[in-house]
This record gives structure tokens, sequence and C-alpha cells, in this order.
């Protein structure tokens, strides 16, 4: 029965939003299936902006944040491009690659993603510095239901997850915007300053449904 109800509360983790500040999702071993499903407060994006902080020691390809729609299932997509060594943004299917990144193991990294659909740009921040802007995707919105996912890169819509593509290690702040955040807002961001919250996700009020071993604890700090 203390089984039945543990299971129970790990695939239906969350009816209403929580407020998570203070918190980490955990990923603690590779698999196919755990991942944590975000619920967004809106669809339809003609811009889009999504940061969060993660902590890894991976030395392979892995997810940061997916979302998919029934006609993209990689949409709005960040990833660690191993082989490229560098952070790949995925947006309405098409790639670029940042790369330079000072991604070291077993330390938290702030990032940040902005697009704009009417430009076409894209933009990354990594633990506070703004790459250059690359032209990728321009003339259409992201349209149609969105399923994000984290801890899984999505193939399809909500599933067709790989193995070797699964995040394992800590997440947190996860915040989406329907707008491009302005560098100002996203310094604060990275410093943990007082910022505009997400209006699509917001991790102080996040709806969400975990499946498989995903666990949540107070975000680790070291002692001062």
């Amino acid at each position: 029965m203390k089984f039945l109800l543990l299971l129970v509360m790990l695939t239906a983790c969350a009816a209403t939003p929580q407020d998570l500040s203070g918190k980490m999702f955990i990923f603690p071993q590779e698999t196919s299936t755990a991942h944590v499903r975000l619920t967004a407060s809106k669809q339809g994006f003609g811009a889009v902006t999504v940061c969060h902080r993660s902590f890894t020691d991976l030395q392979r390809d892995h997810v940061l944040f997916s979302l998919a729609t029934p006609s993209g299932s990689n949409d709005f997509l960040t990833y660690w491009d191993e082989a490229n060594k560098g952070i790949a943004p995925h947006i309405k299917n098409t790639k670029t690659v940042y790369k330079g990144w000072d991604y070291k193991s077993n330390m938290w990294h702030s990032s940040c993603t902005t697009w704009d659909s009417q430009s076409g740009l894209v933009q990354l921040w990594f633990d506070g510095q703004p790459s250059i802007k690359k032209f990728i995707s321009s003339g259409s919105d992201i349209s149609g239901s969105p399923i994000i996912i984290l801890g899984q890169e999505q193939d399809s819509h909500g599933g067709g997850f790989d193995l070797k593509q699964s995040f394992i290690g800590m997440m947190s702040d996860v915040h989406m915007w329907d707008y491009t955040l302005s560098p100002c807002e996203i310094q604060k961001y990275m410093e943990g300053l007082n910022f505009t919250p997400g209006n699509v996700l917001n991790w102080s009020a996040l709806e969400f449904q975990i499946t498989g071993r995903v666990l949540i604890e107070d975000k680790q700090n070291l002692c001062s």
C-alpha cells in the first residue's frame, strides 16, 4: 500500500501550481522514461525566452529543455551537443550551435535562450555572458498544443525518448516567457536578483507531473 501511494505521488505529483522556490528536481539515473512534464499557461508563441539552472557531470549529449508540438518535436529545444562541445538551440526543428562556453561538470550553470519570430534571431546567455545573435527561423510562430518536458528529449509529441539523450543531475529555477526578455532582466535572473517571473512557466507557481524516479529536494547551498 505504501509503495502504491508513493507511485501515485510520483506519477501525478501536482494538480495545482506549486511554489518550488529554493527547490530542485533531481534526475538520479540514466533512463528513457523518467521525466517532468510542465504545464504551460499559454500556447502559441511569436517569441520565447526560457531560463533555467542545471548541474550535471554528463560527458555525452543531453537535453536541457524540450518543447514539442504536434507539428514539430523540436519546436523549442536546448541541448548539449557533445561532438561540437556546444549548446544547441533548436527552433521549429532548425538547429544552431554555440561553442566556447566553460561548461564545467559538477557546478551550477545558468542559461537563457531567446528567440523572436519576426527577426528569426536566437541568442544564448550562459552564466551571465551573452552570445552573438544568429538567424535560425522566422516568419511563423510556434503553434499548436505544447508539451514541455524536463529530463528527456522528445522525438515525437510527448514521447520518443532516447536513453543516451536523457539528463542526469539537478535542475532548478525554470521560467518561460512569451516574449524576449531584456538583457537587464536576464542579468537579474542570472545573479539571483528580483526579476519578472515567467508568464508561461513560473518556478514559484509551477504546475507539473512527474513520471518515474525524479525527486524534489531543497537546493543545496554551501555553508558560508
